[in-house]
C-alpha cells in the first residue's frame, strides 16, 4: 500500500498476565474465536491492502511458524517468520530484522492489539508530515468506574469505566527506514527509540478515536471473545468489505 514495503509484527511475547491460555503456547496464538489474535491483526491489514508479512517471533516461534503456514489465508499474503530471540526487547527485535525492513517505508505493530482502523488514513498522515515515525494513539477506557466530585469534595455522580482522556500507544506505527538508526539489539521500542524520535521532532502521532482493544489479560480475552460471539467485533474490517462488495 501507497509504497510500504512490509508489515513487521511483534510476535516474541510469553503473556505472562495470561497464564490461564499461555502456559504452552506464545501470546501471540491466544485465540478469539477460534482463531489466533495474530490471525485478527494479519486480517486488518491484509483486508486493507498489505501483502507482505514479517512476523518477528521469540517465545515458542516454531509454533506461530507452523500456524501461519497451516493457514488457508484469503487474502494473497507473504509471510515471513523471522527468530529474533527469546528475550530480545520490542526495540530490539526491529533492529535485528534491519536487513529486511530498510528497503523502504515499512509498518509494524503488536501481535495482540486490535482496532478497527483505516490503515490508508494512516499511511497518508505519515506521508503527510514527513518525519521518521508514526504512532497511532488512542484512548481507552478505564477498568474502574469513577466517582465524579464538586469542589467540596461531595460525590456528584458515578461514572462507568469511562473513556481515558489520555491518548496512549496502541500500536500500528509506520515508520521510514532512518528510524532504525534509533534502534539496536537492546532498544525498547516504547522507551529509548520513540522517546528519542520524539525529542528529534521525527514523531507524529495519528489519532485513532475508534475501537481498539488488546489481549493482554484475561479479562481482555474474555471481553474480545465476547464481542466475536456476538458479532459484535469492530475490528473484523474485512466482513465489512465483503458486505460491501456483495452490496455493489
Amino acid at each position: 500500500m501507497d509504497g510500504i514495503e512490509s508489515v513487521a509484527i511483534l510476535c516474541g511475547g510469553r503473556g505472562t498476565r495470561l497464564q490461564e491460555r499461555t502456559h504452552a503456547i506464545p501470546k501471540a496464538l491466544v485465540e478469539i474465536g477460534g482463531k489466533p489474535t495474530l490471525w485478527h491483526v494479519m486480517r486488518i491489514y491484509a483486508a486493507q491492502g498489505f501483502r507482505r508479512f514479517l512476523l518477528l517471533t521469540g517465545y515458542l516461534g516454531e509454533m506461530i511458524e507452523q500456524s501461519v503456514a497451516a493457514t488457508d489465508w484469503p487474502e494473497p499474503v507473504e509471510i515471513e517468520c523471522l527468530d529474533t530471540g527469546l528475550d530480545t526487547p520490542t526495540g530490539g527485535r526491529i533492529a535485528l530484522a534491519r536487513d529486511r525492513l530498510a528497503g523502504g517505508s515499512f509498518c509494524a505493530t503488536y501481535a495482540d492489539g486490535v482496532a478497527d482502523i483505516d490503515l490508508g488514513a494512516l499511511v497518508s498522515s505519515h506521508r503527510r508530515h514527513g518525519g521518521l515515525a508514526t504512532m497511532t494513539v488512542v484512548r481507552p477506557f478505564s477498568q474502574w468506574g469513577v466517582a465524579v466530585l464538586d469542589d467540596r469534595d461531595r460525590v456528584e455522580a458515578f461514572e462507568e469505566k469511562p473513556r481515558l482522556d489520555h491518548w496512549v500507544n496502541g500500536g500500528f506505527f509506520c515508520f521510514e527506514p532512518g528510524a532504525l538508526d534509533y534502534m539496536d539489539e537492546t532498544s525498547v521500542l516504547e522507551q529509548g527509540p520513540l522517546g528519542e524520535l520524539a525529542a528529534d521532532g521525527q514523531l507524529h502521532a495519528f489519532r485513532h478515536p475508534g475501537f481498539w482493544d488488546c489481549m493482554d489479560t484475561y479479562k481482555d480475552a474474555v471481553t474480545l471473545n465476547d464481542l466475536w460471539d456476538g458479532g459484535r467485533a469492530p475490528w473484523a474490517v474485512w466482513e465489512r468489505n465483503v458486505a460491501a462488495s456483495g452490496a455493489r
